[in-house]
């Protein structure tokens, strides 16, 4: 079984800086792309940044030049710098990565970590 687990949220100032993390455990698994969702109150769960295994990167609009997505294959965790808060920015941030086992491939998801940006 695979297993992402997310940390690094919290509570920020708006101009702050956090930086999130995407581990994922298990065993006998290939990752292919990595990718930051977030999903604000009473909001559609929206994609924030993405990363395939070649390194090709995608960004949602209203992050690009404050965020940027990055990947340790190694350690085959994700990370997600965020900088230059605003409070809009505030919602559960979710780790997606699309992993590939014996049994094929499936979107797996993290439990999620609250940010929040406060005014």
């Amino acid at each position: 079984q695979v297993q992402l687990v997310e940390s690094g949220g919290g509570l920020v100032q708006a101009g702050g800086s956090l930086r999130l993390s995407c581990a994922a455990s298990g065993s006998s698994f290939v990752i292919t792309a990595m990718g930051w969702y977030r999903q604000a109150p009473g909001k559609q769960r929206e994609l924030v940044a993405s990363m395939t295994s070649a390194g090709s990167t995608n960004y949602a609009d209203s992050v690009k030049g404050r965020f940027t997505i990055s990947r340790d294959g190694a350690k085959n965790t994700a990370y997600l710098q965020m900088n230059t808060l605003k409070p809009e920015d505030t919602a559960v941030y979710y780790c997606n990565a699309y992993i590939f086992r014996i049994t094929g491939g499936a979107d797996y998801w993290g439990q999620g970590t609250q940010v929040t940006v406060s005014s």
